[in-house]
């Protein structure tokens, strides 16, 4: 990655710690505000980026044509790989709470959106897909999706979890997981060793970047809250009405 010189804006990927106003990170965890993307907006895609990137290109292996479901479109990593997906060349399709929140990822490029609220998702993607399923699916559900995840997987199709909204332990029907050929990834990013942080930086800011200044992905912000209001954060998140992300802000 290019060097960074004193004066640039940069946003970065934290190992934690980002509830302050000054933090210490290492240049190769940053990347250069995108032109166009306001300064404090453009924390919204660090974390949200990479984790959407590594996932669906390296641990999903996303292919050119093939169909992505993301499960949670509306949440701060989902309504960035719903734009993703769709800029890598996949038919999107996801999952979305309510009406308005099912228009809004449409607008995001999702091809199909599922109301979670009002229907059975296993059969909506089903029929989205002419009854073939989806390639990947991207789940920040966990333990109580992941008997219909894998329900919902085509031939051959890769089960990826990234986060356990629905608890860590579910039912695994091994024979249809063979069946299909399919594979279950989990992953974490926090976790990751610096040097492999830096890889997937380098990798989303020849990759992913480009697609930020071309306007083809752009953060999604629900709300700015001052540091101090950091509780308020807390609740609007687990209100279940957020779209995108909230942002706390010096």
């Amino acid at each position: 990655m290019s060097s960074r010189r004193v004066g640039d804006e940069v946003v970065a990927l934290l190992a934690g710690g980002g509830y302050a106003e000054q933090v210490v990170v290492g240049e190769d965890q940053t990347l250069p505000v995108p032109d166009g993307v306001d300064l404090v907006d453009a924390a919204a895609l660090p974390e949200a980026v990479c984790t959407a990137w590594t996932n669906l290109v390296d641990a999903g292996r996303l292919r050119d044509g093939e169909t992505l479901l993301v499960q949670g479109g509306s949440g701060g990593v989902g309504s960035i790989a719903v734009q993703l997906g769709a800029a890598l060349g996949a038919r999107v399709v996801t999952t979305a709470g309510g009406p308005e929140r099912v228009a809004r990822c449409r607008t995001l490029g999702a091809s199909a959106v599922v109301d979670h609220r009002r229907e059975d998702v296993v059969a909506a993607v089903r029929e989205a897909t002419d009854g073939r399923g989806a390639d990947v699916v991207l789940d920040v559900l966990g333990g109580g999706a992941l008997r219909d995840n894998v329900r919902v997987l085509a031939p051959g199709g890769r089960l990826v979890v990234i986060g356990l909204q629905q608890g860590r332990t579910g039912e695994l029907d091994l024979a249809r997981l063979m069946a299909k050929r399919a594979t279950v990834t989990g992953t974490t990013l926090r976790s990751r060793s610096p040097q492999e942080k830096a890889e997937i930086l380098a990798a989303v800011a020849e990759h992913v970047w480009p697609l930020v200044t071309q306007g083809r992905l752009r953060p999604v912000v629900h709300a700015r809250l001052p540091l101090d209001a950091a509780d308020a954060a807390h609740d609007l998140l687990e209100s279940g009405e957020v779209f995108g992300k909230v942002l706390l802000v010096p």
